[in-house]
């Protein structure tokens, strides 16, 4: 069964949950706005620019899951999905999701952005693996810690790599979607990378390997 991969951000959505997240909190005052506003733009300036520090900027995003109880994140995630992530839900990324459900493939998405964020998500677009960054969860409340290898850039590969073993998959007739520079890792092991909307690195790239590019976008 061929395994079809999803990057998320930028790619089935027309914006970052990770980034959007932080946006959300920040308007509805659950954070101090001004410090997380520009902290939350640092960070994902420096993720465009291929200069990411994902521990530092883990360390940034995951302090708020740790401050509050589950029963408050769970109703501002739920919040947060309605106004923030559903107006960017592409529908040409869910028909290329069910032409590759159709086709008999196996669908996983991979993402940098934490599973607490993204796992709701994986289910709307009714993708039923996920591989993304795991917090660790400690006697029912997040600790603000990760739980082992974020799943970003190299570490994409790695986690993808621990995913098949324990699957019993592998990656012949493979697919991956992605947008961004910062997945050419993984886009390097699959039978057939494809370039989604790709930014301008990307882009360059995948002219120039021959790759697939694809928009998404109306």
């Amino acid at each position: 069964m061929p395994l079809a991969i999803f990057d998320l951000d930028n790619t089935l959505l027309a914006g970052d949950s990770d980034y959007l997240w932080g946006v959300f909190l920040a308007e509805r005052g659950i954070v101090d706005p001004d410090h997380y506003e520009r902290e939350n733009e640092r960070f994902y300036r420096e993720y465009k620019e291929g200069r990411l520090d994902i521990h530092e900027f883990l360390r940034f995003s995951l302090a708020p899951l740790a401050r509050h109880s589950p029963d408050e994140l769970a109703a501002w995630r739920e919040a947060f999905l309605a106004e923030k992530i559903e107006p960017i839900v592409l529908p040409k990324a869910l028909d290329l999701v069910q032409r590759h459900r159709d086709a008999g493939d196996l669908l996983l998405i991979i993402t940098a952005t934490n599973s607490f964020v993204t796992g709701p998500i994986a289910t709307r677009l009714g993708i039923p693996h996920l591989i993304a960054t795991e917090p660790v969860l400690r006697d029912g409340r997040y600790t603000g810690e990760v739980d082992g290898i974020p799943s970003f850039r190299e570490g994409k590969v790695l986690r993808l790599e621990q995913w098949l073993e324990a699957h019993g998959a592998s990656l012949a007739g493979s697919s991956f979607y992605s947008d961004s520079h910062n997945d050419v890792a993984l886009l390097e092991r699959v039978d057939h990378p494809v370039a989604v909307d790709p930014d301008p690195a990307l882009a360059a790239l995948a002219a120039a390997r021959g790759w697939q590019i694809l928009s998404l976008r109306d």
